[in-house]
């Protein structure tokens, strides 16, 4: 899910985004970050105790995990974009972080509905994920983030080299295609495509700004 290694090394830019660099090569950066990344959890753990998640407890916390995937999923893939658009090469340092906190809440999403939909019934969710389409390719992107996030560590690039390493993470575009026909059929029985419509176009914003640089290049 990072990109290589060497971004951060770059001239920093003057002026504003100059400072807004320098503070994301902080030591302090990423455990910000990280500490950040863990809100939305700690959320859904007080919502959960402190009986906040309305009448459908269940329901509401397997909705907000696969929301908070989806979003740190757009982070992920804004992340190049916004490094190049506003010449802040510190943020490639980041980059890492935010897509291990997509597989992590894509993973908590997953445990959300094999917990409170089936029980923790293997067999049972075997069962079901080829019968429903939306839990079908949800698990897909699931399966396919597995690789991304086991080899987003230095010496996974090192073993696999640059050039193979690069092509395997370009499946995260695959994930969120996936992740996005996800979403759309989990609404699609309650006709809801107001929020899918917004991720689809974030979504699609940020590969076709990817489909152009290839095209350009």
């Amino acid at each position: 899910m990072p990109k290589a290694q060497g971004a951060a090394r770059r001239p920093v830019p003057p002026g504003l985004l100059g400072g807004a660099n320098r503070r994301l090569l902080h030591p302090a950066a990423k455990p910000l970050l990280f500490a950040a990344a863990l809100l939305p959890l700690a959320w859904l753990v007080y919502a959960a105790f402190a009986n906040r998640l309305g009448a459908n407890p269940a329901e509401a916390l397997i909705r907000a995990s696969g929301d908070w995937t989806l979003r740190f999923l757009c982070l992920t893939l804004a992340m190049t974009p916004l490094r190049q658009a506003l010449g802040l090469p510190a943020l490639a340092r980041l980059r890492r972080m935010v897509g291990l906190f997509t597989f992590f809440y894509g993973v908590l999403h997953f445990l959300c509905f094999a917990w409170l939909d089936m029980g923790f019934d293997v067999a049972a969710i075997l069962a079901d994920i080829p019968k429903r389409p939306f839990i079908l390719v949800g698990s897909a992107a699931l399966l396919l983030m597995l690789p991304l996030a086991a080899t987003s560590f230095n010496r996974a690039i090192k073993a696999l080299g640059g050039a193979r390493w690069q092509a395997l993470h370009r499946s995260v575009y695959a994930v969120a295609l996936l992740a996005i026909l996800h979403f759309f059929w989990m609404r699609a029985a309650k006709q809801n495509f107001a929020e899918v419509a917004v991720y689809a176009a974030i979504i699609g914003a940020l590969l076709g700004w990817r489909l152009w640089r290839r095209l350009r290049g």
